[in-house]
């Protein structure tokens, strides 16, 4: 092993930290979008938690439940862009201290079978992305006709960034069979690729070698630094937010604790209401009933919007949404999601948040699509990076009835009918079972 130090690894070491320096900059301001929510205390039960992510995260349990087909080709993708990453780090590694395969010596003839296998699984990739191409652009199935603008571009242009990152590592291993005392004499996949090249003389395949080496790691290194800003940042998010992900029963809300002691003491005989507020205790300043904004929704609500793949499977499950109605549980996510990002403009423009007269409720997400909600939870059921829409909507829900008394008509007479009658229908006790006489 030689290693070969010169201005090619100076240049590539601060490509290197300038890549890291910039993702870590646009990381960090998402992880303090993040901490504009509430905290929530998700660290219970951590074997559990372990055990789900690994299930759900890694093993990518969901993605093959309902949709199949989809999910089969993204666990391909998925496989190859952990795999192959493998061999981006032995290229990284060559970048800095100008070795050439540092892999190869150690690995001896595992190194050709790994290699082999990288290529094997590229080519899949392809395969896959060209498959999601079609199904995003030509043959567009419903969960992605909601897809628009930016989110629409967005998918597409992850796709054809794969591509080409793949396409440029398998010619970079063609280059290399045709090389001369390498060592190198052409893996699965480059090895027929590698006669397209087999014409070029010794100086010009270096320098296609070469190209080809540079314009793959700068691809992955710009690629790193598109993902803040792309849907495509669930290949990051997806393992915290699934350890943090929900635990208890689906169906089980969250009562705020304020709101708990009040009708525990209703409910206790020997309660004294008039009784004088500990001095000792500490002052709380009253808390706002549910979520009108995203300062309101926790944290984990807020991970869950940056976490969010936009692949539709919780509104294609959303019965409301099957039914017609305006609600779409992605586009909850993506609406909190852009509300977030607009606050943090906000915050970057003035050091700290000013109010702007927005919020997430009517100026992202409406009444109507909050109220369509059954509650089902085939939305939470549906994700496959575990992340929860209901939630949100639960909160939403939960200001406009005890900030503004702004509940459903339909709520509204339900409630006064089993405040008046002890059933949601409007007919008295006696005339209950009038049905019976039909």
């Amino acid at each position: 092993m030689e290693i070969h130090f010169g201005l090619a690894n100076i240049i590539f070491i601060l490509s290197l930290a300038v890549a890291g320096y910039f993702f870590a900059k646009n990381f960090s301001k998402i992880w303090r979008n993040i901490n504009l929510g509430k905290e929530i205390n998700r660290s219970d039960r951590p074997k559990e938690r372990w055990t789900v992510m690994a299930k759900v995260a890694l093993g990518q349990s969901k993605m093959v439940k309902r949709k199949k087909v989809a999910g089969f080709f993204h666990v391909l993708i998925y496989l190859g862009f952990i795999l192959i990453n493998i061999e981006v780090l032995e290229i990284i590694i060559d970048g800095i201290f100008g070795t050439h395969r540092i892999f190869m010596p150690i690995l001896g003839p595992l190194y050709d079978i790994a290699i082999s296998f990288f290529e094997f699984l590229a080519v899949l990739v392809l395969i896959a992305c060209v498959v999601f191409l079609y199904r995003r652009n030509v043959n567009t199935i419903d969960r992605f006709k909601e897809l628009k603008g930016w989110s629409k571009k967005d998918g597409n242009n992850i796709l054809f960034i794969e591509i080409v990152l793949m396409l440029a590592l398998l010619f970079l291993g063609a280059a290399e069979a045709n090389i001369e005392g390498n060592g190198v004499e052409g893996w699965l996949v480059s090895s027929q690729l590698a006669p397209l090249l087999a014409g070029w003389d010794q100086s010009s395949l270096h320098i296609f070698e070469r190209v080809a080496w540079w314009f793959h790691i700068v691809g992955i290194l710009l690629f790193l630094n598109y993902l803040p800003f792309s849907k495509h940042f669930h290949v990051i998010m997806a393992f915290p937010n699934v350890w943090h992900s929900k635990l208890e029963p689906a169906g089980q809300f969250t009562n705020m604790e304020s709101v708990k002691k009040e009708v525990e003491m209703m409910m206790d005989p020997s309660a004294d209401p008039f009784a004088a507020p500990d001095p000792n205790a500490p002052v709380e300043e009253p808390a706002r009933f549910g979520a009108k904004d995203v300062m309101d929704l926790n944290r984990i609500q807020l991970m869950n919007a940056y976490s969010c793949t936009e692949c539709g499977r919780c509104t294609d499950s959303c019965p409301a949404n099957q039914t017609g109605k305006k609600l779409s549980p992605r586009k909850i996510m993506m609406d909190t999601r852009d509300r977030l990002e607009e606050v943090s403009a906000n915050i970057d423009k003035n050091g700290e948040f000013q109010e702007d007269g927005r919020s997430l409720l009517d100026d992202f997400i409406t009444r109507e699509e909050l109220w369509a909600c059954t509650t089902c939870n085939a939305c939470t059921e549906a994700c496959p990076v575990a992340i929860d829409p209901m939630s949100i909507i639960v909160e939403m829900r939960r200001y406009l009835v005890m900030e503004e008394s702004a509940a459903n008509p339909s709520l509204n007479t339900m409630m006064t009918n089993i405040e008046n009658n002890a059933a949601p229908w409007a007919y008295a006790q006696a005339d209950r079972a009038n049905w019976i006489n039909e």
